[in-house]
């Protein structure tokens, strides 16, 4: 039995989702974030080292990373679903989105996010004058140019058609999901990036997704 150790308002949700899709059985087990550091609590250590979410045991095996967990569940479960064969045109596409995801667009809003809490606790009081400040002029001058390009590339790639790899819905596109969605909760995407609107409007209607947040419970990004 596959088992998820799912945090709130995480990226695991996105395991949650791709199960649902390749309708396989699973477990839950949830984790609630901190409430002061809104960190994973010290339970998840004993699944993994880092204590992390996503990871998920399979048998004797633990998986994690989001990607890795993908990557597992679709080649040894999958059954040829969610993923273009080797030597499809779409390969190449659904590889390249499958890392885009955390490889490239992530790194910025996590970034943003960091630098948007300055102003914040835990930063002293004496200093979050000068922390929003700091904040404020690395997200204005090179956090949100930045991700204002690459959510610009993103949504021209979905100009002439309705997935990342093509017209048929893939695994990449469960993994490009958490950053969207995170980018339109406070990264800024807007109605600059209707194709990516539609990505969203079309990847939540499903009812896998849906089912998904029935199992996982709390779901709230970027806070």
């Amino acid at each position: 039995m596959i088992t998820v150790h799912h945090l709130e308002n995480s990226r695991s949700q996105r395991i949650l989702w791709l199960l649902e899709e390749l309708d396989l059985a699973y477990e839950v087990v949830r984790y609630a974030r901190d409430a002061k550091t809104m960190l994973a609590p010290p339970e998840l250590k004993q699944i993994h080292p880092l204590g992390r979410s996503p990871v998920i045991t399979d048998g004797d095996v633990t998986v994690a990373e989001s990607g890795t967990i993908i990557e597992y569940l679709v080649e040894r479960r999958g059954d040829g679903r969610l993923k273009p064969a080797a030597d499809d045109a779409a390969w190449l596409d659904y590889t390249y989105w499958l890392h885009y995801a955390e490889g490239s667009l992530m790194p910025l809003l996590v970034m943003k996010l960091i630098f948007g809490r300055l102003s914040k606790s835990p930063m002293p009081l004496p200093m979050r004058p000068f922390g929003a400040l700091i904040g404020a002029g690395v997200q204005g001058q090179f956090l949100d140019p930045r991700i204002d390009e690459a959510l610009a590339f993103a949504d021209a790639s979905l100009k002439d058609r309705d997935w990342f790899a093509g017209d048929e819905f893939t695994a990449a596109d469960i993994q490009m999901s958490f950053p969207l969605e995170a980018a339109a909760a406070r990264g800024g995407l807007d109605g600059r990036y209707p194709a990516l609107a539609g990505f969203l409007e079309r990847a939540q209607a499903r009812p896998a997704y849906e089912r998904a947040l029935e199992r996982g419970g709390p779901y709230e990004l970027m806070r």
